[in-house]
């Protein structure tokens, strides 16, 4: 479909004229963090989410306008409207989480760093809020389908109790499954590619509208986020990216597919319950430039190829982002099939 193409175009193209100018603005403005994986630990502007934010609402507001007067194609406008609202709105909140810094470096996770950040109960909260738009327009439909159960009316308590819920979910999980340049962006990549195709099988426009304005905007930031980075992508990235990809399940009706897809980010889930919220994603660094898994155990999937291979940053996330492009490709299987 041409207007997907011209919304990524849009989307990729508008990062790259804001990216610089943004960036600067950050470190300016004292967001900033230590790459932790580095060994002379630059510190760097952080709150990359601002980038994609940035390009995704004019990106989203270019393509309206374009269709209004030259595309002509049927568009629900509540519902994207909504969704950019959503994403205005937990941007914010990760940007202020960003914010939280101190002039002189503090301990994180035992870690030294700038970044104090929101406490650990308050941001869980405060994720809540992006929902609201979602909620105020009731996107979606209020019938779910299961495994063995089937077709589900959840009637008002869809747009009132399930949306609130998996923002607050898959927007924290997001959140907890980072640490490594080009991690965040690059798991990002393969399911919103992941979740615009199959919206299109499925002929859901609008879902595939988001997803490949994300898609855009993510290829795009890879010049700034990918090893080594110029800029960490920050809670507002993983925040935002979280609640966009529920706004496509749930605009799509694409929840089953998106979970399966999801499925890393909930081990990621489980295995930081195991420490109770406490243990850290990044490795330590060795002299050799390769990373260690900082415990005995494995409290997230960022451990796993530490824990398997003598393994470097870069390489540790292209192993990752192929695990999660398996998990993709697995998830078309089976839905494709109705498998599951």
């Amino acid at each position: 479909m041409i207007e997907l193409v011209i919304t990524l175009i849009l989307s990729f193209f508008i990062v790259l004229i804001v990216g610089e100018s943004l960036i600067n603005f950050l470190k300016n403005a004292g967001i900033i963090g230590v790459d932790q994986q580095k060994k002379n630990k630059p510190v760097l502007p952080t709150s990359g989410g601002l980038i994609i934010a940035v390009s995704f609402v004019l990106s989203v507001f270019i393509f309206i306008t374009l269709n209004t007067f030259l595309l002509k194609r049927e568009l629900n406008l509540l519902e994207v409207f909504a969704v950019t609202s959503s994403v205005l709105v937990i941007t914010f909140i990760g940007l202020v989480d960003d914010m939280a810094v101190e002039k002189k470096k503090i301990k994180n996770k035992g870690l030294k760093d700038y970044r104090k950040g929101l406490s650990q109960r308050l941001k869980p909260a405060l994720t809540f809020f992006g929902a609201v738009p979602l909620m105020a327009v009731a996107v979606g439909t209020t019938t779910m389908n299961f495994p063995i159960i089937g077709a589900v009316n959840f009637g008002v308590l869809f747009p009132l109790v399930i949306v609130p819920l998996a923002v607050v979910f898959v927007s924290n999980a997001y959140n907890m499954y980072a640490g490594l340049n080009g991690l965040s962006e690059g798991l990002g990549i393969v399911i919103f590619m992941s979740s615009g195709i199959f919206s299109i099988l499925n002929n859901e426009f609008e879902a595939a509208l988001i997803s490949f304005t994300v898609v855009g905007a993510l290829i795009a930031y890879l010049k700034y986020g990918w090893y080594p980075a110029k800029i960490l992508v920050g809670d507002s990235m993983t925040y935002l990216l979280g609640a966009l990809f529920v706004s496509v399940a749930v605009v799509g009706n694409i929840e089953k597919f998106s979970a399966l897809c999801f499925t890393p980010w909930i081990i990621e889930f489980i295995l930081k319950a195991r420490s109770g919220f406490k243990a850290r994603s990044l490795g330590d660094l060795q002299k050799d430039g390769t990373l260690k898994a900082p415990y005995e155990k494995i409290y997230s999937m960022t451990h796993i190829p530490m824990k398997l291979f003598k393994i470097t940053e870069e390489k540790a996330t292209l192993f990752l982002i192929g695990i999660q492009i398996i998990v993709c490709l697995t998830s078309f299987f089976l839905s494709i099939l109705k498998i599951i």
